[in-house]
């Protein structure tokens, strides 16, 4: 994982609520499947936003509290965060395109 940064309960606020770019958060877990099969889909989106929008993962097991926090209840879960908010979410392993679509429409709304 190059492109994406590890986030986790001590560092989400600095990576993430306080990112002067939007920020998306694939909240995930070791033995989930389903987040194995988009893994690779984040990793790509990473690489191809790079400058525009930071990526990195938060595995659910390890951070608790921020999962808790956001009312993470089923993974694979993606939000993306805009000026330290919740700007779009998108639940499952889903199509590249609808990630891709979701970071468009916030990128776009600047």
């Amino acid at each position: 994982m190059k492109n994406t940064v590890e986030f986790n309960d001590s560092n989400f606020d600095k990576e993430v609520m306080e990112s002067d770019i939007p920020v998306l958060v694939d909240f995930w877990a070791e033995w989930c499947g389903p987040c194995k099969i988009i893994g690779p889909v984040v990793e790509e989106i990473a690489g191809e936003y790079s400058g525009k929008v930071k990526v990195g993962k938060v595995d659910v097991d390890h951070n608790p509290n921020t999962a808790m926090k956001f009312g993470i209840r089923s993974i694979p879960s993606l939000l993306v965060f805009d000026k330290g908010s919740v700007a779009e979410q998108v639940v499952g392993a889903v199509p590249k395109k609808n990630i891709t679509d979701v970071l468009d429409r916030v990128l776009n709304s600047k």
